[in-house]
Protein backbone atom coordinates (compact mmCIF):
# COMPACT_ATOMS: atom_id res chain seq x y z
CA UNK A 1 0.00 0.00 0.00
CA UNK A 2 1.92 3.22 -1.01
CA UNK A 3 1.67 6.50 0.66
CA UNK A 4 -1.75 8.47 0.04
CA UNK A 5 -0.80 12.65 -1.44
CA UNK A 6 -3.13 15.24 -1.87
CA UNK A 7 -4.29 15.36 -6.07
CA UNK A 8 -6.66 18.06 -8.00
CA UNK A 9 -8.65 16.42 -10.90
CA UNK A 10 -9.46 19.25 -13.18
CA UNK A 11 -13.10 19.35 -14.84
CA UNK A 12 -15.49 21.43 -16.62
CA UNK A 13 -17.76 23.93 -14.96
CA UNK A 14 -21.31 21.97 -13.76
CA UNK A 15 -19.70 18.90 -13.51
CA UNK A 16 -17.40 19.44 -10.58
CA UNK A 17 -19.94 17.15 -8.42
CA UNK A 18 -20.42 14.22 -10.72
CA UNK A 19 -16.65 14.14 -10.98
CA UNK A 20 -16.39 14.24 -7.22
CA UNK A 21 -19.63 11.47 -6.98
CA UNK A 22 -16.65 9.26 -9.38
CA UNK A 23 -13.87 9.74 -7.61
CA UNK A 24 -15.73 8.43 -4.50
CA UNK A 25 -16.62 5.90 -6.46
CA UNK A 26 -13.66 4.92 -7.61
CA UNK A 27 -11.97 4.83 -4.09
CA UNK A 28 -10.34 8.27 -2.90
CA UNK A 29 -10.84 9.85 0.45
CA UNK A 30 -11.07 13.52 1.36
CA UNK A 31 -12.82 14.53 -1.98
CA UNK A 32 -13.74 18.56 -2.04
CA UNK A 33 -15.18 19.91 -4.76
CA UNK A 34 -13.96 23.59 -5.67
CA UNK A 35 -14.53 25.38 -8.91
CA UNK A 36 -14.26 23.07 -12.16
CA UNK A 37 -12.00 20.93 -9.58
CA UNK A 38 -11.98 18.33 -7.08
CA UNK A 39 -9.39 17.49 -4.61
CA UNK A 40 -9.15 14.61 -2.78
CA UNK A 41 -6.53 11.63 -1.75
CA UNK A 42 -4.84 9.03 -3.24
CA UNK A 43 -2.10 7.22 -3.57
CA UNK A 44 0.16 6.15 -6.67
CA UNK A 45 -1.50 3.12 -8.02
CA UNK A 46 -4.71 5.70 -7.40
CA UNK A 47 -3.74 8.30 -9.61
CA UNK A 48 -3.25 5.82 -12.39
CA UNK A 49 -6.68 4.53 -11.60
CA UNK A 50 -8.10 7.67 -11.64
CA UNK A 51 -6.45 8.90 -14.96
CA UNK A 52 -7.72 5.59 -16.64
CA UNK A 53 -11.49 5.35 -14.92
CA UNK A 54 -12.29 9.40 -14.46
CA UNK A 55 -15.06 10.05 -17.25
CA UNK A 56 -15.16 14.38 -16.48
CA UNK A 57 -12.00 14.76 -15.34
CA UNK A 58 -9.86 17.00 -18.25
CA UNK A 59 -6.62 16.31 -16.01
CA UNK A 60 -5.12 14.95 -12.86
CA UNK A 61 -2.52 17.22 -11.26
CA UNK A 62 -0.37 16.70 -8.11
CA UNK A 63 0.63 19.48 -6.03
CA UNK A 64 4.62 19.16 -5.27
CA UNK A 65 4.73 22.83 -3.95
CA UNK A 66 3.02 26.04 -2.97
CA UNK A 67 3.94 29.31 -1.57
CA UNK A 68 3.24 33.05 -1.33
CA UNK A 69 4.97 34.90 -4.43
CA UNK A 70 5.19 38.98 -4.44
CA UNK A 71 6.94 39.43 -7.86
CA UNK A 72 8.07 37.50 -10.70
CA UNK A 73 11.94 37.45 -9.35
CA UNK A 74 9.88 35.84 -6.10
CA UNK A 75 7.86 33.12 -8.29
CA UNK A 76 11.51 32.80 -10.10
CA UNK A 77 13.74 31.98 -6.88
CA UNK A 78 10.82 29.95 -5.62
CA UNK A 79 10.29 27.66 -8.24
CA UNK A 80 13.85 27.25 -8.58
CA UNK A 81 14.50 25.57 -5.26
CA UNK A 82 12.37 22.80 -5.90
CA UNK A 83 14.23 19.50 -6.73
CA UNK A 84 13.63 19.46 -10.04
CA UNK A 85 15.74 16.48 -10.89
CA UNK A 86 13.42 14.45 -8.53
CA UNK A 87 11.00 14.94 -10.87
CA UNK A 88 13.08 14.51 -14.82
CA UNK A 89 16.46 14.08 -16.32
CA UNK A 90 18.61 17.18 -17.39
CA UNK A 91 18.50 15.79 -21.00
CA UNK A 92 14.92 15.34 -20.72
CA UNK A 93 11.97 17.70 -22.19
CA UNK A 94 9.52 20.04 -20.05
CA UNK A 95 6.35 22.11 -20.69
CA UNK A 96 4.31 24.40 -18.56
CA UNK A 97 1.29 25.39 -18.35
CA UNK A 98 0.15 28.57 -16.14
CA UNK A 99 -3.09 30.13 -15.36
CA UNK A 100 -3.58 33.21 -13.24
CA UNK A 101 -6.12 34.56 -11.48
CA UNK A 102 -4.08 38.03 -9.81
CA UNK A 103 -4.15 41.56 -9.77
CA UNK A 104 -0.01 40.88 -9.45
CA UNK A 105 0.38 38.66 -12.22
CA UNK A 106 -1.59 39.41 -15.06
CA UNK A 107 0.20 37.37 -17.72
CA UNK A 108 -0.28 33.59 -17.88
CA UNK A 109 2.29 33.06 -20.95
CA UNK A 110 5.49 35.46 -19.01
CA UNK A 111 4.12 33.09 -15.92
CA UNK A 112 4.76 30.09 -17.44
CA UNK A 113 8.15 31.31 -19.21
CA UNK A 114 9.63 32.59 -15.99
CA UNK A 115 8.88 29.02 -14.42
CA UNK A 116 10.52 27.59 -17.29
CA UNK A 117 13.34 29.10 -17.06
CA UNK A 118 13.82 28.84 -13.62
CA UNK A 119 13.89 24.89 -13.71
CA UNK A 120 16.30 25.28 -16.97
CA UNK A 121 18.35 27.29 -14.83
CA UNK A 122 18.74 25.07 -11.92
CA UNK A 123 20.05 22.16 -14.20
CA UNK A 124 21.76 24.23 -16.06
CA UNK A 125 23.79 25.43 -12.83
CA UNK A 126 24.34 22.28 -11.15
CA UNK A 127 24.59 19.55 -13.85
CA UNK A 128 25.92 21.87 -17.14
CA UNK A 129 23.28 20.54 -19.33
CA UNK A 130 19.77 21.44 -19.09
CA UNK A 131 16.28 20.27 -20.28
CA UNK A 132 14.46 21.22 -23.77
CA UNK A 133 10.81 21.96 -24.71
CA UNK A 134 8.64 19.87 -25.72
CA UNK A 135 5.26 21.48 -26.04
CA UNK A 136 3.91 18.45 -27.84
CA UNK A 137 5.04 15.33 -25.63
CA UNK A 138 7.34 16.72 -22.86
CA UNK A 139 8.57 13.98 -20.41
CA UNK A 140 7.33 16.37 -17.77
CA UNK A 141 4.49 19.05 -17.94
CA UNK A 142 3.97 20.86 -15.33
CA UNK A 143 0.88 23.45 -13.89
CA UNK A 144 1.32 26.27 -12.48
CA UNK A 145 -1.69 28.07 -10.80
CA UNK A 146 -1.51 31.63 -9.12
CA UNK A 147 -4.91 32.51 -6.86
CA UNK A 148 -4.11 36.21 -6.05
CA UNK A 149 -0.33 36.07 -3.91
CA UNK A 150 -0.89 31.99 -3.75
CA UNK A 151 0.83 29.54 -5.83
CA UNK A 152 0.85 25.97 -6.07
CA UNK A 153 3.30 24.26 -8.36
CA UNK A 154 1.97 20.84 -9.81
CA UNK A 155 2.65 17.61 -11.99
CA UNK A 156 0.69 16.80 -14.89
CA UNK A 157 0.39 12.97 -14.46
CA UNK A 158 -2.42 13.05 -17.37
CA UNK A 159 0.50 14.67 -20.04
CA UNK A 160 -2.79 15.85 -22.80
CA UNK A 161 -6.21 16.45 -22.00
CA UNK A 162 -8.18 13.49 -20.55
CA UNK A 163 -10.85 14.36 -23.16
CA UNK A 164 -8.53 12.81 -26.12
CA UNK A 165 -9.44 9.06 -25.61
CA UNK A 166 -7.86 8.12 -28.53
CA UNK A 167 -11.04 6.86 -30.27
CA UNK A 168 -12.45 9.81 -32.31
CA UNK A 169 -9.62 10.01 -35.37
CA UNK A 170 -12.16 12.31 -37.23
CA UNK A 171 -15.05 14.80 -36.43
CA UNK A 172 -17.83 16.52 -37.96
CA UNK A 173 -18.35 20.18 -38.10
CA UNK A 174 -19.23 21.27 -34.53
CA UNK A 175 -17.74 18.21 -32.35
CA UNK A 176 -19.18 17.57 -28.83
CA UNK A 177 -16.13 17.23 -26.07
CA UNK A 178 -15.75 13.53 -24.92
CA UNK A 179 -15.65 14.76 -20.95
CA UNK A 180 -19.04 17.00 -21.95
CA UNK A 181 -20.40 13.93 -23.32
CA UNK A 182 -19.88 11.73 -20.59
CA UNK A 183 -21.11 14.22 -17.89
CA UNK A 184 -24.25 15.13 -19.77
CA UNK A 185 -24.81 11.12 -19.93
CA UNK A 186 -24.26 11.05 -16.17
CA UNK A 187 -26.16 13.85 -15.21
CA UNK A 188 -29.40 12.36 -16.81
CA UNK A 189 -28.88 9.35 -14.37
CA UNK A 190 -28.66 7.25 -17.64
CA UNK A 191 -26.74 3.95 -16.39
CA UNK A 192 -27.51 1.50 -19.05
CA UNK A 193 -30.87 1.00 -17.54
CA UNK A 194 -33.15 0.90 -20.86
CA UNK A 195 -32.71 1.63 -24.26
CA UNK A 196 -30.80 5.15 -25.53
CA UNK A 197 -31.45 7.06 -28.65
CA UNK A 198 -29.20 10.25 -29.53
CA UNK A 199 -31.19 11.50 -32.47
CA UNK A 200 -28.31 13.67 -34.11
CA UNK A 201 -25.34 11.33 -33.48
CA UNK A 202 -22.73 13.98 -35.31
CA UNK A 203 -19.08 12.28 -34.31
CA UNK A 204 -21.09 9.74 -31.85
CA UNK A 205 -19.51 11.00 -28.78
CA UNK A 206 -22.57 10.45 -26.69
CA UNK A 207 -23.22 7.65 -28.31
CA UNK A 208 -19.62 6.14 -27.63
CA UNK A 209 -19.52 7.58 -24.13
CA UNK A 210 -23.13 6.28 -23.36
CA UNK A 211 -21.90 2.71 -24.38
CA UNK A 212 -18.82 3.04 -22.19
CA UNK A 213 -20.80 3.66 -19.23
CA UNK A 214 -23.25 0.99 -19.39
CA UNK A 215 -20.66 -1.42 -20.24
CA UNK A 216 -18.04 -0.24 -17.35
CA UNK A 217 -15.50 0.16 -19.31
CA UNK A 218 -12.69 2.31 -18.55
CA UNK A 219 -13.22 5.83 -20.70
CA UNK A 220 -9.12 6.08 -21.51
CA UNK A 221 -8.31 2.60 -22.35
CA UNK A 222 -7.71 3.39 -26.12
CA UNK A 223 -5.34 6.56 -24.97
CA UNK A 224 -2.05 6.48 -26.75
CA UNK A 225 -0.30 7.69 -23.36
CA UNK A 226 -0.04 9.15 -19.40
CA UNK A 227 1.95 12.06 -18.35
CA UNK A 228 3.20 9.60 -15.51
CA UNK A 229 4.52 7.02 -18.10
CA UNK A 230 7.54 9.23 -18.61
CA UNK A 231 8.07 9.94 -14.61
CA UNK A 232 11.40 8.35 -12.81
CA UNK A 233 9.52 6.56 -10.57
CA UNK A 234 6.39 5.45 -13.13
CA UNK A 235 5.57 1.38 -12.07
CA UNK A 236 4.42 -0.70 -15.58
CA UNK A 237 3.61 -3.32 -13.16
CA UNK A 238 1.55 -1.57 -10.66
CA UNK A 239 0.02 0.29 -13.86
CA UNK A 240 -0.97 -3.24 -15.75
CA UNK A 241 -2.51 -4.38 -12.44
CA UNK A 242 -4.74 -1.41 -12.04
CA UNK A 243 -5.76 -1.58 -15.81
CA UNK A 244 -6.58 -5.64 -15.54
CA UNK A 245 -9.08 -4.85 -12.13
CA UNK A 246 -10.32 -2.17 -13.89
CA UNK A 247 -10.94 -4.31 -17.34
CA UNK A 248 -12.54 -7.25 -14.65
CA UNK A 249 -15.21 -4.55 -13.77
CA UNK A 250 -16.64 -4.37 -17.02
CA UNK A 251 -20.30 -5.30 -17.41
CA UNK A 252 -22.82 -6.73 -20.14
CA UNK A 253 -25.01 -3.86 -21.56
CA UNK A 254 -28.83 -5.94 -22.53
CA UNK A 255 -30.22 -2.69 -24.03
CA UNK A 256 -29.83 -0.53 -27.66
CA UNK A 257 -27.87 2.16 -27.95
CA UNK A 258 -29.16 4.10 -31.18
CA UNK A 259 -28.06 7.08 -32.90
CA UNK A 260 -29.60 8.91 -35.56
CA UNK A 261 -28.13 10.98 -38.49
CA UNK A 262 -29.53 12.56 -42.22
CA UNK A 263 -25.89 14.14 -43.19
CA UNK A 264 -23.64 10.88 -45.01
CA UNK A 265 -20.35 12.53 -43.97
CA UNK A 266 -21.29 12.45 -39.98
CA UNK A 267 -22.67 8.53 -40.36
CA UNK A 268 -19.76 7.94 -41.74
CA UNK A 269 -17.60 10.12 -38.87
CA UNK A 270 -20.19 8.50 -36.55
CA UNK A 271 -19.31 4.39 -37.41
CA UNK A 272 -15.74 4.79 -37.44
CA UNK A 273 -15.70 6.63 -34.58
CA UNK A 274 -17.95 3.63 -32.64
CA UNK A 275 -15.54 1.23 -34.48
CA UNK A 276 -12.02 2.28 -33.25
CA UNK A 277 -13.77 2.49 -29.65
CA UNK A 278 -14.54 -1.10 -30.09
CA UNK A 279 -18.25 -0.18 -29.37
CA UNK A 280 -20.09 -1.58 -32.57
CA UNK A 281 -21.49 -4.23 -30.99
CA UNK A 282 -23.51 -2.20 -28.27
CA UNK A 283 -24.26 0.66 -31.21
CA UNK A 284 -26.22 0.96 -33.98
CA UNK A 285 -26.13 4.23 -36.16
CA UNK A 286 -28.61 4.72 -39.27
CA UNK A 287 -29.88 7.35 -41.53
CA UNK A 288 -32.83 8.62 -40.57
CA UNK A 289 -34.48 12.36 -39.93
CA UNK A 290 -35.37 12.62 -36.07
CA UNK A 291 -38.29 14.43 -37.36
CA UNK A 292 -39.79 11.66 -39.42
CA UNK A 293 -39.14 9.05 -36.65
CA UNK A 294 -41.53 7.59 -34.09
CA UNK A 295 -40.85 5.33 -30.62
CA UNK A 296 -40.71 1.58 -31.87
CA UNK A 297 -42.10 0.11 -28.74
CA UNK A 298 -44.12 1.74 -25.65
CA UNK A 299 -40.85 0.89 -22.97
CA UNK A 300 -39.14 3.58 -20.92
CA UNK A 301 -36.23 5.61 -22.73
CA UNK A 302 -33.54 7.99 -22.26
CA UNK A 303 -33.31 10.73 -25.46
CA UNK A 304 -29.77 12.47 -25.08
CA UNK A 305 -29.01 14.46 -28.03
CA UNK A 306 -27.09 18.19 -28.79
CA UNK A 307 -28.67 19.79 -31.51
CA UNK A 308 -27.28 22.53 -33.80
CA UNK A 309 -27.79 25.98 -32.46
CA UNK A 310 -26.97 27.88 -35.32
CA UNK A 311 -23.10 28.78 -33.91
CA UNK A 312 -21.29 26.72 -36.18
CA UNK A 313 -23.87 24.83 -37.89
CA UNK A 314 -26.83 27.34 -40.01
CA UNK A 315 -30.26 26.57 -39.31
CA UNK A 316 -33.51 28.02 -38.94
CA UNK A 317 -33.25 27.88 -35.42
CA UNK A 318 -37.00 28.67 -34.60
CA UNK A 319 -38.34 26.16 -36.48
CA UNK A 320 -35.94 23.52 -35.81
CA UNK A 321 -36.40 23.74 -32.24
CA UNK A 322 -40.84 24.23 -32.35
CA UNK A 323 -39.76 20.77 -34.68
CA UNK A 324 -37.90 18.76 -31.89
CA UNK A 325 -40.77 20.01 -29.28
CA UNK A 326 -43.69 18.21 -31.58
CA UNK A 327 -41.36 15.29 -33.02
CA UNK A 328 -40.47 14.18 -28.93
CA UNK A 329 -44.60 14.95 -28.26
CA UNK A 330 -46.06 13.22 -30.90
CA UNK A 331 -43.44 10.46 -31.84
CA UNK A 332 -41.78 9.42 -28.18
CA UNK A 333 -44.04 8.73 -24.91
CA UNK A 334 -42.51 7.08 -21.95
CA UNK A 335 -39.08 9.05 -22.99
CA UNK A 336 -37.07 11.28 -20.85
CA UNK A 337 -35.10 13.39 -23.13
CA UNK A 338 -32.48 15.38 -22.27
CA UNK A 339 -30.96 18.27 -24.81
CA UNK A 340 -27.51 20.24 -24.48
CA UNK A 341 -28.29 23.89 -25.67
CA UNK A 342 -26.42 26.70 -26.39
CA UNK A 343 -28.69 28.90 -27.86
CA UNK A 344 -31.00 30.00 -24.73
CA UNK A 345 -33.59 31.69 -26.74
CA UNK A 346 -33.92 28.79 -29.14
CA UNK A 347 -35.33 26.78 -25.93
CA UNK A 348 -38.73 28.80 -26.13
CA UNK A 349 -39.17 27.26 -29.26
CA UNK A 350 -39.60 23.53 -28.03
CA UNK A 351 -42.96 24.50 -26.70
CA UNK A 352 -42.42 22.25 -23.59
CA UNK A 353 -41.71 23.22 -19.75
CA UNK A 354 -38.07 21.27 -18.80
CA UNK A 355 -38.71 19.77 -15.68
CA UNK A 356 -34.83 20.44 -14.99
CA UNK A 357 -32.37 23.16 -16.67
CA UNK A 358 -28.38 22.62 -15.56
CA UNK A 359 -26.23 25.42 -16.48
CA UNK A 360 -22.89 24.13 -18.63
CA UNK A 361 -20.45 25.58 -20.79
CA UNK A 362 -19.84 23.97 -24.33
CA UNK A 363 -16.47 25.39 -24.76
CA UNK A 364 -17.06 29.02 -24.42
CA UNK A 365 -20.71 28.80 -25.31
CA UNK A 366 -23.12 29.13 -21.93
CA UNK A 367 -25.62 25.92 -22.55
CA UNK A 368 -28.19 24.54 -21.21
CA UNK A 369 -28.63 20.48 -20.18
CA UNK A 370 -32.61 20.30 -20.12
CA UNK A 371 -34.85 17.68 -19.41
CA UNK A 372 -37.78 17.09 -20.81
CA UNK A 373 -39.98 14.29 -19.45
CA UNK A 374 -42.42 12.69 -21.94
CA UNK A 375 -45.16 10.88 -20.46
CA UNK A 376 -47.26 7.92 -21.79
CA UNK A 377 -50.84 9.58 -21.67
CA UNK A 378 -51.10 12.41 -19.75
CA UNK A 379 -49.30 13.78 -16.93
CA UNK A 380 -52.27 13.87 -15.15
CA UNK A 381 -53.01 10.32 -15.25
CA UNK A 382 -49.25 9.61 -14.83
CA UNK A 383 -49.02 11.17 -11.24
CA UNK A 384 -52.20 9.78 -10.42
CA UNK A 385 -50.25 5.95 -10.41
Amino acid sequence: MGKNYQMVAKTLFGLEEVLAEELRKLGASGVTSGRRSVSFMGDLGFMYKANLCCRTAIKILKPIASFPVFSEDDLYNKVKKISWEDYMKADGTLAVDATVHSQQFTHSKFIALKTKDAIVDRFREREGTRPNVDLMHPNLRINLHIDRNRCTVSLDSSGGSLHKRGYKTAITLAPLNEVLAAGIVLLSGWRGQCDLLDPMSGSGTILAEAAMIACNIPPNLNRDEFGFEHWPDFDPDLYETIENAALNKIRDFHYKIKGFDIDGKALQVSRGNIKNANLGEFVTIERQDFFESSKADDKPSFIIFNPPYDERLSVDTEAFYQKIGDTLKRGYPGTQAWMLCGNLEALKSVGLRPSRKIKLFNGKLESRLVRYEMYSGSKKAKKQH
